[in-house]
């Protein structure tokens, strides 16, 4: 029977329903959404009301999405922004009384560990020895992971992210060289922890980069008109793609950047912070290159609810 993840973020709301299929998971419906539940969160420690709201709406048509494809378990996990916020509690029963879902805040770390479950099923074994990195930029955390084998050896979260970092140093419009010159002290500085992490520096290793500014930086890359995750999942982008692409969207006014071919529109006030993190990130590790994924939380999610829908039955989470 299908399954269904809901993983809200400081930035986006994305779901995945799925059922099982040979050795993966079968797609029956991908829904993204950006809501920026996390607005305001960095200055203030609280989830704004029209925010909430807007979540929940977007809530509420997953799960009827999901029950009518008839998901037998649905998993509602929130990260960043719930995890800062004070006042999460208001978001919680929000999402209880108006989409029927009881949202769960994970870890730092528990994030990490379900993107690299997705991740690693995708190019793990393409890895080889010297094994697999991912790098996991969201709207107000950045999360590493390293290791050779299905269960990853290390792992960071920090608290460093596109929508984060936006608020904090972004004001100028367009982003001026002072503005991204801070940008990148900025990241360099949050991201220190990773200096040296996941082989790169060594020339071993592949880097998998997740989440929504690498995806839509490989989309504007490729100059998509239309977001095609078959073409964007799996491809490549080297740091000096990367460098020319923050060069590139930082000079352009904030309403041409919005309407470039491949760029999500509710993205683009903070799509050069967040590839500043990438490329930060890159930097630090040692990597020249990354491999786009268009997969992630909800992806590990879904792998575990499957799993355990072969066993005893799972209920409605």
């Amino acid at each position: 029977m299908p399954v269904a993840a809901i993983d809200v973020g400081t930035n986006t709301v994305l779901l995945l329903v799925a059922g099982a299929g040979g050795r993966g998971a079968v797609t029956l419906a991908e829904r993204a959404e950006i809501t920026r539940l996390g607005r305001g969160v960095d200055a203030t420690g609280r989830l704004d009301p029209a925010a909430i709201a807007e979540t929940v709406r977007v809530l509420a048509a997953y799960a009827a999405e999901a029950r009518r494809l008839g998901a037998t378990a649905i998993d509602c996990v929130a990260t960043s922004a719930a995890r800062d916020a004070s006042n999460w509690d208001q978001f919680f029963e929000a999402a209880r009384v108006e989409a029927g879902l009881t949202p769960r805040v994970i870890s730092g770390d528990e994030e990490a560990r379900l993107v690299w479950a997705s991740a690693w099923r995708d190019f793990g074994a393409s890895a080889g020895s010297a094994g697999l990195a991912v790098l996991d930029v969201g709207g107000g955390s950045t999360e590493f992971t390293f290791g050779d084998r299905p269960s990853p050896l290390g792992r960071r979260s920090l608290q460093v992210g596109a929508v984060r970092l936006t608020e904090r140093h972004v004001a100028a419009d367009p982003i001026d060289a002072s503005t991204l010159a801070t940008l990148r002290s900025a990241a360099r500085a949050a991201l220190q922890p990773l200096a040296g992490m996941g082989g790169g520096g060594r020339g071993g290793g592949r880097l998998v980069g997740v989440a929504g500014t690498v995806t839509t930086l490989a989309a504007v890359e490729q100059a998509l008109p239309v977001y095609d995750g078959e073409r964007v999942h799996g491809s490549s982008l080297a740091r000096a793609q990367i460098e020319g692409l923050i060069e590139r969207l930082a000079a352009l006014p904030l309403a041409e950047r919005a309407r470039l071919p491949g760029m999500e529109p509710k993205r683009a006030d903070v799509i050069v912070a967040g590839a500043v993190v990438v490329a930060e990130a890159m930097a630090l590790t040692g990597f020249g290159t990354l491999t786009v994924s268009d997969r992630g939380v909800r992806w590990g999610l879904v792998y575990e609810l499957l799993a355990a829908s072969t066993g005893a039955g799972a209920g409605e989470h």
